[in-house]
């Protein structure tokens, strides 16, 4: 497949007609063609209009439908092959197991999204029958369900260019839901955006959904991403990045007239606490671990762990000793974009004017335009205490170590922590027995509690959380992971005394789909 610099609007291909731009190869710091150019106002504008104009055809599709649909996009991936992993690639400087590793992930989620919505019991019907000789008042007939909420904006994000991008999770949760969507590429890899996108919009195409089902916008800057939010035809808006970025398209769509929801996932710091039992026992291997999963894929998971928590006694010396060996014996690593280099060393510089040690892995371990450096920085627990910047996250290759005095202060910092995505705790014996209270506050600062692992690795099932109180998302009820992310993208709504006949089939007494419904107040 020639890459064309290619929108994808309209159910066709278009050039762009904004400011050029190109992606960099972050090896070689060299440009990759082809040029491609940010969306103009109008195309932005013609995007939402389109998609606001598929949502009632495209939302009364067949779940078969829209299961064909997925299935056909996640085929498309599969054929694309070395294709799509060499611009991979070239475009994020990822290696090509990893970009295949992805590749498998998007279309897992696509097929898992496929069989959710055939099996169809996701909408959550209920249904309360009516009673008209109830006395003093008959009761009404009511039947309830979760329906489409309409045009969704999804952001693709950097460090996952096919996982959380054009045909990511947001994207096949919202296309299952029966939400058209319109992409706003992600401008560090727009090559594999296109080639994406492309297979989207053939998927579309080939089973004659409305054109404004999916559309892909290219943008360097932020303004195509904030007219995109700002239109009218936008229901909802997906997310996955900084704090700044997810904060500021959150207030953008609170200022619109009918304020819309933004799900933004936007990072944590994910604490690892050390208990004193395991600390003793095993500091070296627990060491090792929060090292490795640190310094997977140069920092830039979202779980990466960067605040390490113990109390300081025996173990504590050789946890701090074999990290620091750990991180500054590893090799500096490119990151996907010279801004995300540009961040972890604005953030290192920010923390350097606190009351922190740095020690950084060798400078020339990597000839990469934008390289990091692994970094173990260590503060006391009550300057973290002090300085709400040690607390937030540095996103990229570091470990904030935090040797605590006691078990009260450690209850002091765990109670301070902001929302996490993720919160892992070592213990041994019965360590877990003895710090009721801190785990308590670590529960309530994360998504998801991890007992004796490393908090990279998000499992795609539908018990997983991926999400977690403010800041690490703005709607900590919701997961951006696993199939009951699709619950985002959707609202109750309830029928009153609603002729049979004109029923949804998902509310009809017959039930003609078969599905798990709660009926008079019993599973059905």
């Amino acid at each position: 497949m020639v890459l064309q610099g290619s929108h994808c609007l309209g159910g066709g291909l278009e050039g762009g007609k904004g400011e050029p731009f190109t992606a960099f190869d972050p090896i070689s710091g060299q440009a990759l063609p082809p040029t491609y150019h940010d969306a103009d106002a109008g195309q932005v504008d013609r995007a939402g209009e389109l998609a606001a104009a598929a949502a009632a055809a495209f939302a009364a599709t067949a779940p078969s439908q829209r299961a064909a649909l997925l299935r056909i996009i996640a085929e498309g991936l599969e054929a694309l092959g070395d294709e799509l992993n060499r611009r991979i690639t070239q475009e994020t400087a990822l290696p090509a197991a990893r970009a295949t590793a992805e590749r498998g992930r998007t279309m897992l989620q696509l097929r898992q999204f496929a069989d959710l919505i055939e099996d169809g019991s996701w909408v959550d019907a209920r249904i309360d029958r009516g009673d008209p000789q109830r006395t003093p008042l008959p009761r009404p007939d009511l039947r309830r369900m979760l329906v489409p909420l309409g045009p969704v904006a999804v952001f693709g994000a950097s460090n996952f260019p096919l996982a959380y991008s054009v045909a990511g999770g947001d994207t096949a949760s919202a296309l299952a839901a029966g939400c058209p969507v319109v992409v706003k590429a992600h401008p560090a890899h727009p090559g594999t955006s296109e080639l994406v996108g492309r297979v989207v919009a053939t998927a579309v195409q080939r089973l004659g959904l409305p054109a404004g089902t999916f559309a892909m916008l290219h943008g360097r800057g932020n303004a195509v991403g904030e007219r995109l939010v700002a239109h009218p035809g936008i229901a909802a808006v997906g997310f996955t990045g900084s704090h700044n970025g997810g904060r500021a398209l959150f207030d953008l769509a609170a200022r619109r007239p009918s304020p819309i929801p933004v799900f933004a996932e936007m990072g944590s710091t994910n604490p690892v606490l050390v208990l004193p039992r395991a600390l003793a026992a095993r500091a070296a291997s627990i060491a090792a671990k929060v090292a490795e999963s640190s310094l997977l894929a140069a920092g830039q998971f979202c779980t990466s762990p960067g605040l390490l928590l113990c109390i300081d006694g025996p173990g504590a010396d050789l946890l701090r000793q074999e990290l620091a060996a750990r991180l500054t014996a590893a090799c500096a690593a490119p990151t996907v974009h010279g801004s995300i280099r540009a961040g972890f060393e604005r953030a290192l510089a920010e923390v350097a004017t606190l009351p922190v040690t740095a020690a950084s892995a060798a400078a020339g371990t990597s000839t990469a335009a934008t390289a990091v450096c692994p970094t173990l920085l260590q503060t006391a627990a009550r300057s973290l205490l002090l300085h709400p910047r040690l607390r937030t996250e540095i996103y990229g290759p570091a470990v904030m170590l935090v040797v605590c005095r006691d078990a009260a202060e450690l209850l002091q910092v765990a109670s301070v922590l902001p929302g996490n995505l993720t919160a892992t705790v070592h213990g041994d014996g019965d360590d877990f027995v003895l710090h009721p209270a801190v785990l308590d506050a670590l529960r309530r600062c994360c998504g998801r509690l991890i007992a004796n692992g490393v908090p990279t690795g998000v499992e795609v099932t539908p018990a997983m959380v991926h999400g977690g109180p403010y800041p690490a998302s703005t709607d900590a009820r919701f997961s951006a992971v696993g199939t009951t992310s699709i619950q985002r993208w959707a609202r109750p709504a309830c029928w009153q005394d609603w002729p049979a006949e004109l029923l949804p089939v998902e509310l009809r007494d017959d039930n003609p789909r078969r599905l798990r419904r709660l009926v008079d107040g019993r599973p059905e």
